[in-house]
């Protein structure tokens, strides 16, 4: 009887365990997905689209919402830098990295942006974002980039999921077969649990670097050339 329950799990409650949060769970995800805090699990975002887009459900919703998160959680992360300045990017990015990265946004600033947004892991994204900020690349640029990059991102990984998507629930009823309930429930403990953190550092970074909760939603996107 245990056996053929999990059998059961495995071939399609399992998949709705990993999408279970529903394709509304996007938007918070890929808010910190894309902010300075990563995830445990990194680009957990594509990997939600994919499934989701495998599994038929309105690939335009799912590209804005991942979209809408990416822009947000940049945006944020953006003014974080622009806020905490030099101190707060060489507290938080390791020498070895920021003179790499500080180079590069002086001397290609929309690249700079715009790659790292658009690549998968491992690439690192936060140093270029916090710098962006810090730097003084102006709002508008910076979210122009990187805003564009990861509606490219998003729209290569739903289109992997729409053309692809058997073999993908293929292989993910596979392993979901090797590794049954217990090592998916763990695995979306440790996205929700990440999530809620990392929103909690971020709220606590904002309060620490002293922006304001209304400049994130409400300010216009001006700053210095």
């Amino acid at each position: 009887m245990t056996g053929l329950a999990l059998f059961l799990i495995s071939r399609r409650n399992l998949i709705h365990l990993l999408t279970g949060v529903g394709i509304f769970g996007l938007l918070p995800i890929s808010i910190v997905d894309s902010s300075f805090i990563p995830l445990p699990v990194p680009g957990v975002t594509d990997i939600m689209v994919i499934v989701f887009a495998a599994q038929h459900e309105n690939a335009i919703l799912l590209v804005f919402l991942a979209t809408l998160g990416s822009f947000l959680g940049g945006y944020f992360s953006y003014q974080v830098g622009h806020a905490g300045g030099m101190t707060f990017l060489e507290k938080h990015v390791p020498p070895r990295i920021l003179k790499p990265v500080c180079r590069w946004m002086e001397q290609h600033a929309i690249l700079a942006v715009a790659l790292p947004a658009i690549l998968p892991p491992p690439a690192p994204l936060s140093p270029f974002v916090l710098a962006a900020g810090a730097l003084n690349m102006t709002r508008r640029k910076f979210l122009t980039s990187f805003t564009l990059s990861r509606l490219a991102r998003h729209t290569i990984a739903a289109w992997l999921g729409i053309h692809y998507g058997r073999h993908i629930i293929r292989l993910w009823n596979q392993l979901s077969n090797k590794w049954a309930f217990t090592a998916l429930a763990i695995f979306w403990t440790i996205i929700l649990l990440g999530v809620g953190i990392a929103f909690w550092r971020l709220y606590k970074t904002s309060r620490s670097v002293g922006i304001k909760p209304q400049s994130f939603v409400a300010k216009s996107p001006t700053a210095k050339a």
